[in-house]
């Protein structure tokens, strides 16, 4: 069953969650005080309304507290910010995600309980410069703030070796759950340990980020 999410601010970044949800069917109730932006967005949302995100009966009226995530989406205003990241948490929300603007933001929203907080201009800085550093990851799917899959394309020195010969779980930390058929774009599961690899093979992996980028760039 899919979770039901309300998103609180309809800016870039919060019409940019909604459009997102709704292309895989989630159920979303988009708030914002600007006629404007909810009018934009209305088509994705389930239900999209007017109103003052700052007012906790107006949110209770709305059966706020019945969302399983809350989406804070304002950015530029400290004390809204602040007002609407407690008003999900006084619903009782179980998961509430706010946006912040700067590392001020950030601390003080942490401390009023959100349950993670994340700042779109710099988080998206560092992925690029990562990804500028990456060499042999073609793809990187965070999981949670430590854990990740990736698709990778196998270095130099696995090549001509097995997976077992590499022990790759115990000398890396590195779980292997897949390869990328090249002829047919498939994935080919389970992956057999004793295969030989080639110049060129792709695996799908599963391990803390900072393994595999670590691991990649040592490679």
């Amino acid at each position: 069953m899919n979770k039901q999410y309300v998103v609180l601010g309809l800016g870039i970044f919060g019409s940019t969650v909604v459009k997102t949800l709704s292309e895989y069917g989630c159920e979303i109730l988009a708030i914002d005080k600007d006629p404007e932006c909810v009018q934009r967005i209305a088509e994705y949302a389930t239900k999209a309304v007017i109103g003052d995100v700052t007012d906790l009966d107006f949110l209770m009226s709305l059966g706020v507290d019945e969302f399983d995530v809350g989406v804070m989406a304002i950015g530029d205003h400290l004390e809204e910010a602040v007002l609407a990241t407690m008003n999900l948490k006084e619903c009782g929300v179980p998961h509430i995600v706010a946006k912040a603007k700067n590392k001020r933001f950030k601390v003080v929203l942490e401390k009023i309980g959100a349950d993670r907080v994340i700042r779109p201009e710099k988080d998206m800085g560092v992925r690029l410069a990562k990804s500028f550093l990456r060499r042999n990851i073609t793809e990187l799917i965070e999981l949670d703030s430590e854990n990740s899959i990736a698709e990778i394309v196998i270095p130099q020195a696995w090549v001509g070796k097995t997976l077992n010969q590499l022990n790759l779980r115990q000398m890396a930390g590195i779980n292997i759950l897949a390869k990328r058929n090249l002829e047919t774009n498939k994935l080919e599961l389970p992956v057999d340990p004793h295969e030989v690899l080639q110049f060129g093979d792709r695996y799908i992996v599963l391990a803390k980020t900072d393994k595999i980028e670590h691991y990649d760039l040592v490679l």
